[in-house]
């Protein structure tokens, strides 16, 4: 399976990441290491989870996800075969000391003695650059971190998080994470833009396949009921979403293959992209999925796809 590499950390990752928002959610235990089966066994190999994931479910209190991957995990040989990366900050902030404490938490739930990757998960203005920057660069010098990232920063404070780090002596981040798919485009360019051409960050895109949206299953407003997050969809409906289902149609009768692998591989396509992140709740949405990792588009099925999603 081709990798590729993430930024300048000196790890390589296959070209799908799944994610692992759902566990504990949507797909229970035994879902949930179907799942993790089937795409480490199609040739995927990064696993994002969050210690936020899923506090927002009734009775959760997050680190639920990173609990299942970690069992999961405890299995001979499974290890050494994947990439883990999970965040920090999300519900409590970017505090030195809760950076210190979150760390430790996640990897005893996920029962490993090193994060491969170790994001920022949304920005905390109210704590200096400098100081979260700090704390998880200490986490690397301990051996718990391998490399970091941040997610959901805006481009200006990606340019001035990486300005601080090299100025300070600290751990470059080598990864970026945010919203992107071909309903949702502009913030995302304009961070790979000011991150990818000029500093060389992996790029990892979630919500690549719209809420599912972009896998056809939502095809007229009726079906919103069976939508997690309906009045986004009722957006992309308003919007460009009908003339991106058609045009995402036409390469699917054109390749035989599926518009959920036909959304992932035009985002691997796509300039300065390591790997989209999709989320899967059933074997037959990993098997959709993981089928992007061997489908190459033509040239004039990416030139379709990019004119209908601009």
């Amino acid at each position: 399976m081709t990798k590729r590499m993430m930024g300048s950390s000196g790890i390589e990752v296959a070209k799908l990441a799944l994610g692992g928002n759902v566990f504990g959610w949507t797909a229970d235990e035994a879902a949930s290491f179907a799942i993790l089966d089937a795409f480490v066994d199609a040739g995927g190999t990064m696993i994002d989870t969050a210690d936020g994931y899923s506090a927002w479910v009734p009775g959760n209190k997050g680190g639920e996800s990173e609990t299942i991957i970690g069992k999961w995990l405890k299995q001979p040989g499974k290890r050494n075969r994947v990439v883990i990366a999970t965040k920090v900050g999300f519900m409590a902030g970017l505090a030195p000391d809760i950076i210190a404490s979150a760390c430790d938490a996640s990897l005893a739930r996920l029962g490993i003695e090193t994060i491969d990757l170790y994001y920022q998960h949304k920005d905390d203005e109210k704590v200096p650059l400098a100081d979260s920057l700090g704390a998880i660069d200490a986490l690397v010098k301990a051996g718990k971190v391998r490399a970091i990232g941040l997610s959901n920063f805006t481009a200006p404070r990606i340019e001035e998080a990486l300005h601080v780090a090299h100025h300070a002596g600290l751990t470059v981040p080598s990864a970026y994470q945010g919203w992107y798919n071909m309903l949702e485009r502009q913030k995302f360019e304009e961070a790979i833009a000011a991150v990818v051409l000029g500093q060389g960050l992996a790029m990892f895109p979630f919500y690549g396949l719209a809420n599912g949206f972009l896998t056809g299953k939502y095809r007229s407003q009726t079906d919103l009921g069976k939508s997690v997050r309906g009045l986004r969809n009722v957006e992309y409906f308003e919007g460009k979403g009908p003339k991106v289902l058609a045009a995402l149609d036409e390469v699917s009768r054109e390749s035989g293959a599926s518009l959920a692998a036909i959304a992932l591989a035009w985002t691997m396509a796509q300039p300065g992209i390591t790997a989209p992140i999709a989320s899967a709740t059933s074997l037959a949405q990993v098997e959709e999925q993981v089928a992007a990792l061997t489908l190459t588009l033509t040239p004039g099925q990416i030139e379709l796809l990019d004119r209908v999603s601009e």
